[in-house]
């Protein structure tokens, strides 16, 4: 196991409140689910800058290409809902988050982190066998190095750079964890 994965397992392992979502998804017996996004990439910038951001989102994101609706999705909100009231679910079926940018259909929920815009935040954990799993396609060098550059979708020369480079407008992620390095 590489080194940032070791690091990054410790840093969940830690944290009772990450523990308590991770153990409600795992409680709905999803196809592919995983706890991704922000929720993961917030706790790292947060443990190596010494502070504590407020949660926005809980990203849940599974895969079930044999509904894909909305209704479904917020269904499993409310689920997640009794099970860890009062938090900020966000569920994402992957065999439908593909529409979001146009991309060809995605096979599995590697294929929709794989599909997040920035390296960082192309992360996602879950519980499996009474432990830890970590998915990173990209590695998880620039999540530990605070180094924010587009995933390959989004690079520069690409159609889907501008999504990148407005994200980080919006985000202003600098501001909050001072010394992120952030590629345009």
């Amino acid at each position: 196991m590489r080194k940032f994965e070791v690091q990054l397992m410790d840093i969940i392992k830690k944290d009772n409140y990450i523990l308590s979502i991770l153990e409600a998804v795992g409680k709905l017996n999803l196809n592919d689910a995983w706890v991704s996004a922000g929720l993961i990439r917030n706790k790292v910038w947060d443990v190596l800058h010494n502070c504590k951001t407020p949660i926005n989102d809980i990203d849940v994101i599974y895969f079930d290409s044999t509904n894909t609706s909305w209704e479904a999705e917020k269904s499993l909100e409310q689920k997640l809902e009794a099970l860890l009231p009062n938090q900020p679910w966000s569920v994402k079926n992957q065999a439908r988050m593909h529409l979001k940018n146009g991309f060809p259909p995605y096979t599995s929920s590697y294929e929709g982190v794989a599909h997040f815009t920035e390296i960082p935040t192309a992360i996602a954990v879950r519980l499996q066998n009474n432990g830890l799993e970590v998915m990173a396609p990209y590695g998880l060098e620039d999540l530990f190095n605070k180094i924010v550059r587009p995933a390959p979708y989004f690079q520069k020369g690409n159609e889907f750079h501008l999504i990148y480079c407005k994200r980080m407008q919006e985000k202003a992620w600098d501001k909050t964890w001072e010394g992120l390095s952030i590629e345009q």
